[in-house]
């Protein structure tokens, strides 16, 4: 199993191969639903009226589409040809042509963006952002994307996920510090394609923006509630599942959960 030196071209292949099926996989999974409602929930609070929005690893465009219906404008960019295509299908069929564009380019390359904005809030949803070992790159060219006290909403995986150190005690090592250990990239794969993921905590995003941006807020994705690729736990436990969301939600912006989750969400305000 050898990957190749080019990580996008494997990811774009990848998630190209998947795009076509990708909203059906993940429709029925009552924990993404749960996610998607808390990361938009997040972005909503610091939305502006009529905010323009740079999505950056846009997938199929659920989340432009989201936002598009509740008044804003959003510029929907991908690596992925087949994820632009579905998205492009998906907004002609809504009838929001004039709410959601689309630009086929990677986030580590912005600076070739054609179009700059200025955007009011740049947003990248479930991971995307994990796909790269170049995210100091991809922050860097924020500031100059933005207007003045434009905002950042970002959902990362961290190198620390409470549910992954669980399985220490079912002797999934490997699993277990996956992340922890993963300094070269860790192996993912979709349809067959492998390519690498990085994981980084929120220390590195805010260190890293610190100059041009303050942090408005960090809260623990799957902290409590279990990730989703635990098939079926929300169907099958439905008051387990209650229980563990209503724990999360009034945990998820304090010490550890705010750290700990398979992802977090985080936010940031030009200065």
């Amino acid at each position: 199993m050898k990957i190749a030196a080019n990580n996008e071209e494997l990811a774009e292949a990848a998630f190209t191969t998947q795009s076509s099926i990708f909203d059906e996989i993940y429709a029925n999974n009552t924990i993404v639903s749960y996610k998607r409602e808390r990361v938009r929930s997040h972005v909503l609070r610091y939305l502006v009226p009529n905010s323009y929005i740079l999505e950056l690893n846009s997938g199929t465009g659920e989340d432009a589409i989201f936002f598009a219906e509740k008044g804003h404008r959003v510029h929907a960019t991908d690596i992925s040809i087949g994820m632009q295509q579905e998205l492009k299908r998906k907004v002609v069929a809504k009838g929001l042509e004039d709410r959601v564009n689309n630009e086929l380019c990677s986030y580590t390359m912005l600076s070739q963006l054609q179009n700059k904005g200025r955007f009011d809030h740049i947003f990248s949803n479930f991971a995307g952002l994990n796909c790269t070992n170049e995210l100091g790159k991809v922050l860097d060219s924020f500031n100059n994307l933005l207007v003045s006290g434009g905002k950042v909403t970002l959902v990362i995986l961290p190198k620390f996920c409470f549910w992954e150190f669980l399985l220490l005690f079912k002797g999934k090592f490997r699993t277990a510090f996956r992340r922890l250990f993963s300094s070269n990239g860790s192996k993912a794969h979709i349809e067959g394609t492998y390519f690498k993921c990085w994981y980084y905590n929120p220390s590195f995003i805010v260190n890293r923006l610190k100059d041009q941006f303050d942090l408005l807020s960090i809260e623990g994705l799957c902290t409590i509630v279990p990730p989703s690729y635990i098939e079926g736990f929300a169907e099958k436990h439905p008051i387990t599942y209650r229980i563990l969301r209503e724990k999360e939600n009034k945990l998820k912006s304090r010490w550890p959960w705010k750290y700990i989750g398979d992802y977090y969400i985080i936010s940031l305000q030009k200065k």
